[in-house]
């Protein structure tokens, strides 16, 4: 009797899940995933990767397909496709009939599977790296792809570089990847088709949607499909990520659209809708073919610091490693070349030419209220420096120490970031002696004195901080605290925001160099708006205002854009901005 009563109660518990199993919306066979008459079918050939030194030790097949109208004296567009071995039953055939209709490019397609690094002998497993290259929230699996794995893929084709004709496609953490790796390089990709995106808490991806809120808008199309019946896992609700991300883009202005259902976590409805994506994601290709930011549609009022339509100019390149931008009263532009220890000098005109060579590898600028004293930061031998930019002739102010970054304030005081000795120094006004200002931070790099210069701000690159701490009457400092908290990129391995330089402007804005881009803050020490750095450059590593220009150094380069922000130099007459909302 009892094993009966047990045999039945397991009957119950079985109907009663399969009972409770969302069923999941019958999707009708879509005609454009079926070969039709009269129309060319494309080739597929199949490849192996094993050469990546991004994901190294990785093995892995991709597929190219080339459809019957592709032309090697005209440019193909291009569409990439993550776990691509699962796509080639449907996506070939939708393409042969939708390029035979022209309600869509000629596109070569490339169908690349996750790398597995394969086990050591038969006793252990492979690595598979699936969600290490597919999950990151971070630049390197675009890096694969832009520069190891297509060039290699599309050798001998004639495939288009304009990004506004290339898309990536992706199913799960997939098409995280898709997204990420459009998100990073909207120089190269611009559409974007992502089916049960994983968004969540893997590894970083449920931070995307505030970073989309956040980040200056990037020239992209994008369509998000998802089902109430998605994954809800320990790392979060696939469904509700997926909502999160479509609000988020919509705020932020985005071309995008979407599709939900009812369906779980698969490729159903995704394959379903596939085609009419397809159209939509492709549309006015051939008249209007540029994927464009949407200020207008944008709720967010912080993009009012930008100037509409003004983008990054290259000011200067050829340097080994620039930094320490520092403008003076004229409006001149004075950098440092740390890698070939020369300072560089850029005028009102735009014309760069030679300052100083030979520097001692001086890293941070600033000037004196004078308007012709440069500060100098001087890694080889060390110690902070002052050239006359008049005479050229260089003084010793402080030795025995290894300073980073450097600002002068109006009433003559000077502070030094000495991240070895995680303080800020001081030279006071009038003074000869350097003493330590304030210690007690978790790490100092660039260091910026408020728009009011009542507080000395100090970057920590190794953490996710700006200290502040407030200047008493001898210039030491009080108060000091972890204050402005900065955004710190997903993927790092280190969890550090490589705050860097910084500058502010009058109404009491903090501009800071980060990893992630430029982050501007609040008085109350919160990120409005991150602006990135040109795509494809390295990220600032300092930052300056000088008037309504904002220049960055950037790897070997400095580049410079218009803002609706008006500087605040330290030289200058402190300027107390009004009170702000807290």
């Amino acid at each position: 009797m009892l094993r009966n009563f047990f045999l039945i109660c397991a009957l119950f518990f079985t109907a009663t899940a399969f009972a409770q199993k969302p069923a999941e919306d019958e999707y009708p066979v879509d005609p454009d995933s079926v070969k039709q008459k009269a129309v060319p079918v494309g080739t597929i050939t199949e490849h192996k990767f094993t050469d990546s030194t991004i994901f190294p030790g990785t093995e892995r097949e991709y597929f190219v397909y080339l459809p019957a109208q592709y032309d090697p004296e005209e440019e193909a567009a291009l569409m990439v496709f993550q776990d691509g071995k699962g796509y080639l039953k449907n996506v070939p055939t939708v393409f042969d009939n939708l390029i035979h209709r022209d309600e869509m490019p000629v596109t070569i397609a490339v169908f690349i599977n996750p790398g597995v690094i394969p086990a050591a002998h038969e006793n252990t497993l492979p690595l598979f790296n699936r969600s290490f290259e597919y999950d990151a929230v971070d630049g390197r699996y675009a890096k694969f792809l832009i520069d190891e794995i297509l060039p290699v893929a599309l050798k001998d084709l004639n495939v288009t570089s304009d990004p506004n004709l290339r898309a990536l496609c992706g199913s799960s953490s997939g098409g995280i990847a898709a997204f990420v790796a459009a998100w990073n390089r909207p120089d190269s990709f611009r559409r974007v088709y992502t089916t049960v995106g994983t968004y969540v808490g893997l590894r970083g991806g449920n931070e995307l949607p505030i970073l989309v809120r956040k980040t200056e808008p990037k020239p992209l199309r994008i369509f998000l499909q998802d089902g109430k019946n998605d994954n809800n896992l320990y790392c979060g609700s696939w469904w509700v990520a997926n909502q999160d991300m479509l609000a988020s883009l919509q705020w932020a202005g985005y071309e995008v659209n979407n599709e939900w259902g009812d369906g779980g976590h698969n490729r159903k409805h995704g394959n379903a809708i596939f085609s009419k994506v397809m159209r939509w994601l492709w549309k006015d290709w051939a008249t209007k073919p540029e994927v464009k930011t949407h200020p207008e549609k944008s709720k967010r009022d912080r993009l009012d610091m930008l100037v509409e339509g003004e983008d990054w100019e290259l000011v200067s390149e050829g340097h080994g490693f620039t930094e320490g931008p520092a403008i003076n009263a004229a409006g001149e532009l004075y950098f440092s070349d740390l890698e070939q220890s020369k300072i560089w000098k850029v005028g009102t005109d735009g014309e760069v030419s030679l300052f100083k060579e030979n520097t001692g590898h001086t890293n941070g600028l600033a000037f004196a209220v004078d308007g012709k004293t440069l500060y100098g930061c001087q890694r080889d031998p060390g110690g902070l420096v002052a050239w006359d930019t008049e005479s050229g002739e260089m003084t010793v102010l402080a030795t025995k120490v290894k300073p980073n970054d450097v600002v002068a304030a109006h009433d003559g005081t000077v502070y030094f970031s000495e991240p070895r000795s995680k303080k800020i120094w001081m030279i006071p006004a009038g003074g000869v002696e350097a003493k330590v200002a304030g210690e007690g931070y978790s790490g100092v790099n660039g260091v910026i004195l408020s728009t009011d210069q009542s507080f000395v701000f100090a970057a920590d690159y190794t953490g996710r901080f700006v200290w502040t701490g407030q200047r008493k009457k001898d210039g030491t400092l009080d108060f000091i605290q972890p204050f402005f908290h900065l955004h710190v990129p997903p993927g790092d391995l280190d969890l550090r925001s490589q705050a860097d330089g910084m500058c502010v402007a009058e109404k009491g804005w903090l501009l800071v160099a980060t990893a992630m881009g430029i982050q501007i803050c609040d008085m109350p020490g919160r990120v409005h708006l991150i602006v990135p750095s040109p795509a494809g450059e390295r990220h600032p590593s300092n930052v300056v205002l000088s008037g309504n220009t904002l220049f960055a150094t950037c790897g070997g380069k400095v580049f410079k854009r218009k803002v609706n922000l008006d500087a605040a130099q330290a030289w200058a007459e402190p300027v107390k901005p009004a009170k702000p909302q807290l």
